[in-house]
């Protein structure tokens, strides 16, 4: 009895470990192929795809350069790659451009690229001749003549006019003591363009010694503001309200000073 019990349990087992193997082998077939298909895809993303031309090419921001200038100013053309193409470069190379302030450039891997492009916003303009004609060169914030209107165009910037610049040039710059008013400018041009409306002309002059002066016209009112080589929105503000209380004045002056920040003003000599 014994004999016969150990012999029936052996073949048992041997029947069961059949289809074992086979689920072994089975197994084993599939995690090959698994690890071939994953090996080739590692191989086709980091080793090929890389190498192959940008699918999608995205430029954003809005500026007077057409995108095909733009992609050409960038070294960017239909071969360029994820793995050909510096960023860095690119960005060096299109913030080189007289009217782009700054450029940011983004890779996204492996065949995406993205250009963003700040463009130069003008916080005021100065006038220039231009084949015998008067035109508005723009200047932005940072003080940097980036643009000359068209000579032909009879519509005129809604920008203060600075005036008292002399040969005024494409990448020219505002003198360093002035950048600051450039950028007040630009701030008052967004946040309280009513200020700046009410500014005919800004006229630059040179001190003596060092320093400048500045000379504001406004435009409903003969009397005129000097102040230091900045305005502050704060100031405009004073000089309005201080030329509306002496435009009620009979003997009006023609000049307020408020370089001492108290607002005094001088008065024309009447003639006998």
């Amino acid at each position: 009895m014994n004999t016969d019990y150990y012999y029936h349990d052996n073949e048992h087992n041997e029947t069961l470990k059949k289809p074992a193997g086979k689920i072994e082998k089975s197994l084993k077939r599939l995690l090959i192929i698994a690890a071939v298909i994953f090996t080739a895809q590692l191989i086709w993303l980091f080793g090929v795809s890389p190498f192959i031309p940008f699918s999608t090419i995205e430029v954003n921001g809005t500026t007077d350069i057409a995108r095909s200038d733009i992609l050409a100013l960038s070294g960017i053309d239909e071969t360029s790659s994820f793995i050909s193409t510096n960023a860095l470069e690119v960005r060096d190379r299109l913030s080189s451009h007289i009217l782009i302030e700054s450029a940011v450039v983004i890779k996204r891997f492996p065949d995406r690229l993205t250009i963003y492009v700040n463009p130069r916003k003008a916080a005021a303009v100065t006038l220039t001749n231009v084949n015998s004609r008067q035109v508005p060169m723009y200047i932005d914030r940072h003080g940097v003549f980036f643009k000359v209107g068209d000579p032909y165009s009879i519509e005129k910037p809604d920008l203060p006019v600075l005036s008292g610049i002399e040969s005024a040039q494409l990448n020219m710059r505002l003198p360093p003591a002035l950048v600051s008013l450039a950028e007040n400018l630009c701030e008052m041009g967004t946040e309280s363009p009513e200020l700046l409306s009410a500014i005919s002309e800004i006229r630059i002059e040179r001190k003596t010694w060092d320093g400048y002066d500045l000379v504001i016209y406004p435009v409903h009112s003969p009397i005129r503001v000097r102040v230091e080589n900045n305005i502050s929105e704060h100031t405009l503000r004073y000089m309005l309200l201080m030329l509306n209380v002496f435009e009620k004045e009979n003997n009006k002056p023609y000049e307020i000073d408020f370089r001492s920040g108290m607002g005094s003003y001088k008065i024309r000599e009447q003639s006998l």
